[in-house]
């Protein structure tokens, strides 16, 4: 069985999201979405407005039936190494450090990494400066 595995915050949960999660389940066959924990998000960006908890994103992302597992994380380039998956889903928006460490793990250690394009016209930032 080969697994997929994404991360993001997905709290203003948006079309852009679900389409990222089906084009992700189809590069195998058990899509993982590694849901960001929300106090680690306030610790690292103080002045974030995130409007549903952890579990809440977990329970909304989990419902969907194109995802097969739901996990939190703090560190994305710490949690891949915890994870069992063959394939690292990456938004092609995410370039900070800890996601450019997590993708050299990958490369070094036989996992494979696929861009995901964005969903045009929808972004997660624009979404909250309309709220």
């Amino acid at each position: 069985m080969k697994k997929v595995v994404t991360f993001g915050v997905y709290d203003y949960f948006h079309l852009g999201h679900l389409r990222l999660f089906k084009n992700a389940k189809k590069l195998g066959d058990w899509l993982i979405v590694a849901v960001q924990d929300g106090d680690y998000i306030l610790k690292t960006k103080p002045n974030a407005k995130v409007m549903y908890t952890t579990e809440q994103r977990k329970e909304l992302v989990g419902a969907l039936r194109v995802v097969d597992e739901v996990v939190s994380y703090t560190d994305v380039d710490v949690t891949i190494k915890t994870l069992d998956f063959d394939v690292f889903a990456v938004g092609e928006d995410q370039n900070h450090a800890g996601f450019q460490k997590a993708i050299e793990w990958c490369k070094e250690n036989g996992k494979e990494v696929v861009r995901m394009k964005r969903t045009p016209g929808i972004c997660s930032s624009e979404i909250k400066k309309s709220l």
